[in-house]
């Protein structure tokens, strides 16, 4: 399944963003995995569920968090999407913490913490292939960036091909290090979404919605189902039906 759903503003977009996410893991009965993202429109959704309702009605201690992706910094970095997200949600939750998982970025080369990861990952999906029956995640986050990469798959990067790791590092066009889940990882969920505001997003939106075959996000294909939550700058260029 795809659904696309459409909001007013980036406030209703994190609103409804953090109920669908409540639903979701409320409904799942066991450990709920979830791949977080980075970016400012995932960080309002993760203040709204530091906040009241969903502070106390989510399920935290069988609620386990990743990163997507993540910069190649230290976890204190102002770069740090492991920062962004402690400050804007796990400091402020009843979260147990070997429930949270971060991608090592210290100590090693971005090689060596790929590989690290895709160890813990391994650990805790408890197998070292993945199955179509079988999720890594119940829900990754993505983002939509100006060039249409998501996670940390850019354009033209020999990571976009890769089909046996589940993490790899890579480079970002500016040249600096970070680690990514490769398409593998990403599409194992039971549903992948897509969180897009703002209007300088809008062509790309529509190229993503198109299926510009160039844009590394139209290449993900989640062995669950694809949600795609926009405001309505981002979807300002999509067709009057928004099926289209």
């Amino acid at each position: 399944m795809i659904a696309l759903e459409v909001l007013p503003d980036p406030e209703a977009l994190a609103q409804r963003a953090a109920d669908w996410l409540l639903d979701a893991a409320t409904a799942r009965g066991g450990v709920f995995a979830v791949a977080l993202a980075g970016g400012s429109t995932p960080r309002a959704l993760y203040e709204k569920l530091a906040g009241p309702p969903y502070r106390d009605a989510f399920p935290w201690a069988r609620t386990h968090f990743f990163w997507g992706d993540e910069r190649f910094v230290p976890h204190d970095d102002s770069e740090s999407n492991f920062r962004m997200a402690r400050e804007a949600l796990l400091s402020r939750v009843p979260i147990p913490a070997g429930n949270i998982h971060p991608v090592p970025t210290q100590g090693q080369s971005p090689e060596a913490a790929a590989a690290a990861y895709q160890r813990d990952l391994m650990a805790f999906h408890g197998a070292e292939r993945l199955a179509p029956d079988r999720a890594l995640f119940e829900v990754t986050l993505l983002g939509l960036g100006a060039d249409g990469h998501t996670a940390s798959l850019f354009p033209g990067s020999a990571v976009l091909a890769e089909r046996n790791l589940w993490v790899a590092a890579t480079t970002d066009p500016k040249g600096l290090a970070r680690i990514t889940l490769t398409f593998p990882a990403i599409e194992s969920c039971a549903h992948v979404a897509f969180l897009v505001a703002g209007k300088e997003k809008s062509a790309i939106f529509a190229r993503f919605r198109q299926g510009d075959r160039t844009l590394p996000a139209a290449h993900v294909h989640p062995v669950g189902d694809l949600w795609q939550f926009a405001d309505a700058a981002a979807a300002s260029s999509l067709p009057d039906d928004p099926k289209a």
